[in-house]
């Protein structure tokens, strides 16, 4: 381990261990998913047949054969353990007290981060930056065990980041919003397809509600397919204001991103054999277009996908035992979730969503986090400033679990941490215990 006062990295090969890291890019062994999961959702038999209204979509080029073979509910993305956002862990931290113009010890933070992560995960990455920069860099262990393939921790390996998914689409569908001039608190019904059942209270929904959570839908699940979140709409909701965490929240965000940005027209009526699938595709392709173009060029990322690519890391069991779990291909449940991304990556897009204006102006960005738009911790209080978080998890239920978290931090800096297993056995929950090493060390 070596540590200096502008960086501070440590390289995964560990002697503890007793295996060196290899950066190989053989193909991911990864763990079948359960028998009663093998069955997926197929296209409806008749949509071959099916003439398909391409000409009415605009500013979007769609793979008409790709669409004709689009799987809407695929098996692994059913029975999911998905992270609760605010309603999970602390949210408040205590501080010691008599605290004089406190600032991060970057050194301490980062000894203490590896400290309480080397012997508790399968392996993990971070990156403090400051003001865009890197000031403390951590790699440790296999993203891809040897078994697997032999792909070491770096922050350019991508991961699924869970629910820090929700970040990506938050700043997305602010800009688009502030673009065209609507209202956090216009009302979502306006901008829905036509076609859909509108049940109790939807037309109550605003894309602030929708974006906080407190949307009312509660569906008990972590779902957020298109057929899932077209059937919750056509039930309602009870109510409007309760805070709930729920994928389908942002999950909707994307359909509502392809309508507002005139990819599609929200009256568009197909035949029923086929209106579902088309809407799903086309309403993926017009969001991933959205989020590439209006985030990720302008903070100069490349390569961010919602499939699961052979490189990517695997999620394991800790302690761990047995191969990895190749969470798989989850463009079905984009919004919510989906996007693989590295620690670089990442950090470059909230350092250029922060400070650069190029995605919004620096204003609207904070407003953004003090509004808790795709965040989970708003704002709290620390002695050197106020915190923001996102958290993300995203398990199969058999113990293996794809950690992310996302911090926006005091003094400029930014954090990101991914990690490939629980948290320790019993496992302690992935935020608070880094919330907790950093408010330890503000000094």
């Amino acid at each position: 381990m070596t540590t200096s006062s502008t960086r501070f990295s440590i390289f995964a090969a560990s002697l503890l261990m007793g295996a060196a890291l290899i950066s190989g890019q053989s193909a991911a062994q990864s763990v079948q998913p359960r028998a009663a999961q093998q069955k997926a959702a197929a296209p409806a038999p008749a949509a071959a047949q099916q003439a398909l209204p391409l000409k009415d979509l605009r500013n979007i080029s769609i793979d008409e054969k790709k669409l004709r073979a689009h799987m809407m509910r695929p098996s692994h993305t059913e029975a999911i353990i998905s992270s609760k956002g605010r309603s999970e862990g602390k949210l408040e931290f205590n501080f010691p007290p008599g605290l004089v113009g406190p600032r991060l010890d970057v050194d301490g933070f980062c000894k203490a981060l590896h400290a309480a992560l080397k012997d508790s995960v399968e392996g993990y990455v971070a990156r403090l930056n400051k003001n865009g920069a890197p000031v403390c860099t951590l790699q440790w262990s296999w993203a891809k065990k040897p078994s697997d393939g032999s792909v070491g921790w770096t922050p350019d390996r991508a991961m699924h980041i869970a629910s820090v998914s929700k970040l990506v689409t938050a700043i997305a569908m602010t800009k688009l919003l502030d673009a065209k001039n609507i209202s956090y608190d216009a009302n979502i019904i306006d901008y829905l397809p036509v076609y859909w059942q509108k049940g109790p209270n939807i037309n109550k929904i605003t894309f602030r509600h929708l974006m906080t959570h407190t949307s009312g839908f509660s569906t008990g699940s972590s779902s957020s397919d298109y057929l899932f979140m077209k059937g919750k709409v056509a039930a309602g909701v009870a109510g409007v204001g309760q805070y709930d965490y729920e994928n389908m929240n942002f999950g909707l965000c994307r359909i509502l991103i392809a309508v507002i940005n005139g990819n599609i027209p929200k009256g568009l009526i197909l035949p029923p054999q086929m209106a579902d699938i088309f809407w799903d595709y086309v309403t993926i392709a017009a969001y991933k277009k959205y989020v590439e173009d209006n985030e990720f060029k302008p903070s100069g990322v490349a390569g961010p996908t919602l499939d699961h690519p052979a490189s990517n890391a695997l999620a394991y069991t800790f302690p761990v035992g047995g191969n990895g779990w190749n969470s798989g291909d989850l463009t079905s449940v984009t919004g919510g979730a989906a996007w693989h991304m590295s620690v670089n990556q990442l950090l470059n897009v909230m350092n250029t969503f922060r400070r650069k204006g190029t995605i919004m102006s620096n204003a609207k960005a904070q407003g953004m986090l003090d509004a808790g738009f795709g965040i989970d911790v708003v704002g709290m209080n620390t002695p050197a400033g106020k915190l923001y978080n996102k958290n993300g998890l995203w398990g199969d239920g058999a113990a293996h679990v794809e950690q992310s978290l996302a911090y926006f931090l005091p003094e400029g800096m930014e954090l990101v941490v991914l990690a490939n297993s629980p948290v320790g056995a019993p496992p302690k929950f992935f935020r608070d215990v880094v919330t907790q090493i950093y408010v330890n060390n503000v000094h």
